[in-house]
């Protein structure tokens, strides 16, 4: 896996998923038969009750060593069935719904971390592991290390976002992530969590009454509709959010609706009030 470039995050999970195989059946997973672990995922959904997205991911890694590692061609060779994905478009959050979730002042560092996460169309996993270094202040640009695809981009930092980091960091000074995560004695244990600023999220759109589907992601969503809304050139946006074919951002065509382009998108998504004590 570290030959091929995998990220830490998706070692982990394919590591996660042969190691829960293994322990269903109480065996090693070289002995376990395709049949074997199509029986599994059919238990997974129907007594679970796991998510399509949840038994994707057990497949995948159950998949790569299966296939990659063990060269199995009868696992390569068996016809698996798995649950049928659901074409689900995301609830789009309007203009003033965002602004409603990150004008919310109860905790600041979160509040900025949500501003971080809109105004620059990131993904969860890239807000929190954001470096310092990572950020080009001069050329108002920041580097995104291993995103999508376990690809490098360089995103644009408003204005206005960069000066809130400035202020924040002249008041917290962090010295390695943007974002840390802090334990007893305000020691730091490493990047920020991803499950608190996500259950954070959550937590947010309920005290607002925003009964829309979509987690933290959707401010990613929100991002790049309204980016598009405003006039970006499609082509700009897809360096953005870093997606390797143009038709993965098209999917965001068909929230605009028929009216002319309007403010800025960079100057209109970031008009927030600057970063209180």
């Amino acid at each position: 896996m570290q030959l091929r470039g995998f990220s830490p995050r998706t070692m982990e999970s394919y590591l996660y998923a042969v190691e829960r195989l293994a322990r269903y059946y109480h065996r090693s997973p070289d002995s376990i038969s395709p049949q074997q672990v199509q029986d599994w995922f059919l238990y997974l959904v129907q007594e679970r009750h796991l998510s399509l997205s949840s038994c994707r991911l057990l497949f995948n890694g159950v998949r790569f060593l299966y296939v990659s590692v063990l060269s199995d061609h009868a696992f390569s060779d068996f016809q698996f069935m798995l649950p049928k994905r659901h074409q689900r478009i995301p609830d789009l959050l309007t203009r003033r719904e965002v602004a409603v979730l990150l004008n919310d002042g109860r905790d600041p560092i979160k509040r900025l971390m949500l501003r971080t996460c809109y105004s620059c169309g990131l993904r969860v996993s890239e807000l929190t592991y954001i470096r310092l270094q990572d950020i080009d202040g001069e050329h108002q640009l920041l580097h995104i290390s291993e995103g999508k695809g376990n690809k490098d981009r360089f995103v644009p930092i408003p204005d206005s976002l960069l000066y809130q980091w400035r202020v924040y960091w002249t008041k917290c000074h962090p010295e390695e992530w943007l974002f840390p995560s802090c334990g007893a004695g305000g020691k730091v244990r490493g990047a920020y969590c991803v499950t608190m600023i996500q259950k954070h999220f959550r937590s947010l759109k309920q005290r607002a009454g925003i009964q829309k589907r979509g987690g933290i992601h959707a401010l990613s969503h929100a991002f790049a509709t309204h980016a598009l809304e405003a006039g970006m050139p499609i082509h700009q946006l897809q360096s953005i959010l870093g997606h390797s074919h143009i038709q993965t951002t098209m999917r965001y065509l068909h929230w605009l609706p028929d009216k002319p382009a309007q403010d800025g998108v960079l100057d209109l998504l970031i008009r927030l009030p600057e970063l209180s004590s």
